[in-house]
Parts: structure tokens; C-alpha cells; sequence
């Protein structure tokens, strides 16, 4: 069912304003592009299909709702191309917002939080990088595509939802072949960043014989060519600081050794062509962009498991009409930030094969999971239900248990300790538990640890009713704002400081000395417990004559 909603509806439970019967509604959609639906209508319609007014039409990820605009009207027909809501986010702006040492979950609630007019979006993100970003007099759509391309990550769009995820797609066994569901495809290769022989450069110019002159310089690949692909590309290596090691050798050797890493990680990307590949087949089981498709063609020698990247999906008939799937695109600019993409390919060989390593912690958790999958045992026992690594159950060691008390967890048998549990009251207690967003009224807790090496920049922040930032703590100190742009500043560096808006210092400590620019003392000086200054009057019939300063020693108490 496709149907019509009002300008302000956000909503799209109900059958809406108008039912559509549509000549034509067609939806396209790319990774980190372009989505939108096609519509062509009757002129029945003119009334309904209006500029602002929302089309809900049913995709492979349940009902979207795209925005109408610029109509387009003959004797016969409406025709309109209807953007994505998400693509209202051009209509928030940013006026400056400074993103400082954030996840991309906290960068895209920071930046979500700072628009003029209230944004109606919600944002989520499980991409764990950690980075920076001014965002000055940019719409919201402008920044949330900065986002992606400095954090990395695939944008998904659930009407009013914006997320930026780690990951995306699922593989479903999907296979694509030729004389079976294969109708048309078509090839592209891209040679432009292909390189079978590096030179990286490092920090301040480091290179791979800094601590050997006789080693070589290069890093070669297996895979060579015919004509040589010979290139020098320089790595950011901000993370290793000479104040970290005890000596100069041991510095280099940590630049060496990481510039090694990075070059060798490259070199494995792009010692083949990115591969491009677009067919037209209907595809039952492909869910979203992201889904791996395996695709074999014996005529042009392909046999290869990628990721779809986009596709055209007819709304009426319900099913694809085009799919494209490959390892590069454009419009994919924050998937090489996220993933990397190791291709082996042997270019006499029939076989090209493409292995995507999600971000470290997923994998780990996705392996923790799926390598015992066949391996665990399910049994109801009375009054409970066991999940074991093994049977019998007196033998088995990872043990869940299900009853009416709740969940429980044990690694030391069904009659060991269970050390994590959610209970039937709504209490969780794990010793070990990572969250992307956490909402809560109160925390409470013994010792919150934040930054160290394992979870990068920590950061503490403080915000008033009006959603101003009024306090930070963070690896840089303590900082808190006032509402005229000054602030206070406490750390091991400044020590303690106050700073108006324009950054100059008003107050300070200087080793044992305090400094400050100004002074107001309303009632009393003491110095060194010796010598006060007061305030006197001097009256003459009841009136005050004179005012000043008196001196009075602390001491006697004389003056």
C-alpha cells in the first residue's frame, strides 16, 4: 500500500490522507547515496501530490516515507521524484559546534542537539572511532556526511532514524549464475589505485631502513603485472609519541615496525583493480545494501562474494529490478574507513575472492558466537531450560539457565557460580557489559574509569536546561563555562586559570604565587596574620564626612 501524509505527519501508522494507485513507484537506493522513490500518478491525484506532502511506500526494509518535490505535471500524468525524509536534515543548520574527541554515537547526539530550528531526527551509531570535528554554518545533512566520511561507517535510514553502523547487510546464501537467474551484467574495473610496489613514508619523513641502511626501502606485493605499479604513500602515525619510550631506539623501532603494518595492510587493498559489477535479476533473498551476494558467470571467468551497494526496487510488483554489487563506488566514502577489503586475485585464474574484517570487538563477539554454533546443547530439565558447550549436562562448563527467576550465566558448570544475570525484576548484573547509548536517570557505582588506552579519550560533560555545555573533563582537565564565553580551567599543564571569551588569562597560580588582573574585596584584607585593611567612616553630627582605608595590626588589635 502506498500512501499519502500531511507535511507535519511524522507518524505512518495509519492509512493517511489518500491510498495511491500509482502508475509508477520505483525506489533506488545506494550505500552512503542516493534515496528515492519514482513516482508517476494519475491526475486524480493533482490535489494530493502537492510539494512537502510525504509518500510511505513499502520497501525491503518495511515503510519509508519520501518527501515530494518539484512535480512535474502533463495531460495525462504526475511525475515526481520523492527523496528520502532523511534528506530534510538539509533544512536544520548548524550554526558552530565543536566536536571534541568523540565516538561517532556521540558525535552524531552532539551535532543532532545543535540545530536551528529542533531537529525531529533520532541518531545512533556503534562505529567506535574516536575523532574530531568544527562544524561551522553547516546544514545537519552536511555534517552527518562528515561524520562518515572522518569516523567511517555505512549511513542507514529508518524514516526519522539516522544511524551510521559499523557493519550492515547479512548473508543469506544469495547466488547469482549465469543461465539460471543471472539476466544481464556489466563489468567495470577501476587501475587507479593499484600499487604492487610501496615506498611508504612515516612520521617526519621516517622510512622502513631507519634503524638497517641496508634494508630495503619497499614493500612488495606477490601479485605483479606486466608493467610495474611502483608508488610512495604517506601514513599518519599521531598515536606514537617519543615521550612513551625510554629511548630513541625504541621510538624509531615502534615507527619502523607500525609503517610496516600500515604499508603492508595497503599494499594488500590495492595490489588488485577495484571491481565494479551491476546486473538485473530479481533476487528473493536480498534484504538491504550491505547483503553479500556470491555471482558466477563462467563466460567472464567471475566467481566472486561481494556486497550489494545499491539497487532499483519496483514498490508495485514487489521485487528488484537492478542490483549492483561490487568492492568500490564513489558514493561509498566512509566504507574504507570502516572495513578493509583484502582481495587475492590471480589474474589467469578464474577465482576472485574479497574477505571483508569488520571492526575488531564485533568480529571477536560475532566469532564468540558463531564458532560454537552446532556446538551447543539446548535441554529442558524440569523446571529450567539449559543452554551447555556439552553433555551431559554434569559435565558441561559455559552454562546458561533459563527459569522463572530469570537469566543466568556460568563458566563453571551447571553447579558453579553465576556470575552474570538478568533477573525477572528488571535487574542486570554482568561484570563485563558494553553499551553504545546509554539513557539513564541515575548511575550509580563504586569507580568510573574513562579514557586510558582501552577506550581512547574519556570525556565527562555537563549541559543546562537550555542544552548549553557548561562543564567538560577530559584528558586536557577540568574546564568549566560561563555564560559570557569565559571559563575556568584546571589542569597538570595551567595548573588553575580563569580566561575571559577571548582567551586571555584573568586569573592564575603561579607556583605558590596567585595572580589575577582585577580584585573586588568587599569587607577585610589580612596579610601574613599580621596586618589588617579595613574600611573606616569618618563622621561629623551624624554625618559620614569621609571614607577610606585604616590599617590594624592583627596582632594587638591596635591601629
Amino acid at each position: 500500500m502506498i500512501k499519502v501524509f500531511g507535511q507535519t505527519d511524522t507518524s505512518f501508522a495509519s492509512n493517511g490522507d489518500v491510498v495511491l494507485r500509482p502508475l509508477k513507484a520505483k525506489v533506488h537506493k545506494e550505500d552512503n547515496g542516493n534515496y528515492y522513490l519514482d513516482l508517476e500518478t494519475g491526475l486524480e491525484y493533482v490535489d494530493s501530490i502537492v510539494e512537502g506532502n510525504i509518500v510511505v511506500a513499502p520497501t525491503p526494509q518495511g515503510e519509508q516515507a519520501f518527501r515530494i518535490g518539484n512535480v512535474q505535471k502533463t495531460k495525462s500524468k504526475l511525475t515526481t521524484k520523492c527523496f528520502h525524509v532523511f534528506y530534510d536534515s538539509k533544512n536544520y543548520l548548524i550554526v558552530d559546534s565543536y566536536v571534541v574527541d568523540k565516538t561517532c554515537n556521540d558525535a552524531l547526539d552532539h551535532l543532532n542537539s545543535a540545530t536551528t530550528p529542533e531537529s525531529p531526527f533520532e541518531t545512533l551509531s556503534d562505529v567506535g572511532t574516536v575523532d574530531s570535528f568544527r562544524c561551522v554554518r553547516k546544514s545537519l545533512y552536511e555534517a552527518i556526511m562528515t561524520v562518515i566520511e572522518r569516523w567511517g561507517g555505512h549511513l542507514v535510514r529508518d524514516n526519522f532514524q539516522i544511524e551510521i553502523r559499523a557493519s550492515i547487510g547479512q548473508d543469506n546464501g544469495v547466488t547469482v549464475q549465469y543461465k539460471k537467474n543471472l539476466k544481464d551484467i556489466t563489468c567495470d574495473e577501476n587501475w587507479d589505485n593499484v600499487v604492487t610496489q610501496l615506498l611508504p613514508v612515516g612520521k617526519d619523513g621516517i622510512l622502513l631502513n631507519a634503524l638497517d641502511d641496508s634494508a630495503s626501502i619497499f614493500v612488495t606485493s606477490e601479485i605483479q603485472y606486466d608493467l610495474p605499479y611502483t608508488k610512495t604513500v604517506s601514513f599518519t602515525q599521531d598515536g606514537i609519541n617519543q615521550e612513551d619510550y625510554a629511548t630513541e631506539q625504541a621510538y624509531t623501532q615502534a615507527l619502523v615496525e607500525d609503517l610496516m603494518m600500515q604499508a603492508t595492510t595497503y599494499l594488500e587493498t590495492n595490489c588488485v583493480p577495484q571491481v565494479n559489477y551491476t546486473l538485473k535479476a530479481n533476487l528473493e533473498k536480498i534484504t538491504d545494501v550491505g547483503d553479500t551476494v556470491e555471482v558466477i558467470d563462467e563466460r567472464l571467468a567471475i566467481n566472486m562474494l561481494t556486497n550489494v551497494i545499491a539497487y532499483d526496487y519496483d514498490c508495485i510488483l514487489g521485487k528488484y529490478t537492478e542490483i549492483e554489487f561490487g568492492n568500490f563506488k564513489n558514493t561509498l566514502s566512509g566504507l574504507v574507513g570502516n572495513i578493509t577489503a583484502s582481495v587475492d586475485q590471480v589474474v589467469t585464474n578464474q577465482v576472485q575472492g574479497i574477505s571483508v574484517s569488520m571492526n575488531e570487538q564485533l568480529q571477536e563477539a560475532t566469532d564468540s558466537i558463531m564458532g560454537v554454533m552446532g556446538d551447543s546443547y539446548v535441554i529442558y530439565d524440569g523446571d529450567q531450560i539449559l543452554v551447555l558447550d556439552r553433555l551431559p549436562k554434569e559435565s558441561a562448563v559455559n552454562v546458561i539457565r533459563l527459569n522463572n527467576g530469570g537469566i543466568g550465566f556460568s563458566q563453571s558448570g551447571i553447579n558453579g557460580t553465576f556470575t552474570s544475570a538478568w533477573t525477572i525484576d528488571g535487574t542486570l548484573n554482568m561484570q563485563a557489559i558494553n553499551v553504545i547509548n546509554l539513557v539513564a536517570d541515575m548511575i550509580k557505582g563504586g569507580t568510573l574509569k574513562l579514557g586510558s588506552h582501552l577506550n581512547a579519550s574519556g570525556q565527562l560533560e555537563l549541559y543546562d536546561n537550555a542544552n548549553n555545555l557548561v562543564g567538560q573533563m577530559n584528558r586536557d582537565g577540568l574546564k568549566m563555562f560561563g555564560l559570557d564565553g569565559s571559563y575556568v580551567v584546571m589542569n597538570d599543564e595551567v595548573g588553575f586559570a580563569g580566561y575571559d571569551r577571548n582567551d586571555n588569562p584573568i586569573y592564575w597560580v603561579s607556583g605558590e604565587e596567585f595572580h589575577m588582573k582585577k580584585s573586588v574585596v568587599e569587607e577585610e584584607i589580612t596579610l601574613c596574620n599580621q596586618l589588617r585593611f579595613i574600611p573606616i567612616q569618618i563622621t561629623q553630627s551624624g554625618s559620614v564626612v569621609n571614607e577610606g582605608i585604616g590599617l590594624v595590626s592583627s596582632a594587638t588589635g591596635g591601629s
